[in-house]
């Protein structure tokens, strides 16, 4: 949140109990839509062991040859949650994009969150989400937008 105030972002801070781990679960807790509230997963390119963060609505899957194809790699993986919390330094729940901003992250948004004024993200710690306007996000993280979610 100290990131957002410092890039004087306008943010919406929701709380919900840390034993939730299903972001679903999360949409719900905070009081959104689903297609709202995006999960942040880490992924990796198996061929240099690259690992990327990837965002999409709490209410989709990660489609991995979607995303590879859209990488232009042949294969992408997810990581384990122990890996996940290894390589970032966080907790499975509050892993968030904003805490790794200055850590050279390659970070890849869901396609659906052009179509969002605004969503919810992880604030980087589990049991606390941040809702901020999508376009700030973006242009803040720099992330690529890219059609990777299944229903």
């Amino acid at each position: 949140m100290r990131l957002l105030d410092a890039n004087s972002i306008r943010y919406d801070v929701h709380h919900y109990d840390k034993s939730i781990r299903d972001a679903q679960q999360v949409a719900g807790a905070v009081g959104f839509a689903a297609d709202e509230v995006f999960k942040t997963l880490v992924a990796e390119v198996p061929s240099s062991r690259k690992p990327l963060l990837v965002m999409l609505p709490s209410n989709r899957q990660l489609n991995l040859k979607r995303l590879a194809k859209a990488l232009g790699e042949k294969k992408v993986a997810l990581a384990s949650h122990a890996d996940a919390e290894k390589l970032t330094g966080l907790q499975v729940g509050g892993i968030s994009a904003l805490a790794l901003l200055g850590k050279s992250w390659d970070v890849y948004l869901d396609r659906r969150a052009e179509a969002l004024e605004r969503i919810v993200i992880s604030a980087g710690q589990r049991g606390i989400q941040v809702r901020l306007e999508t376009g700030a996000l973006i242009k803040l993280l720099g992330c690529e937008l890219v059609d990777m979610g299944d229903a």
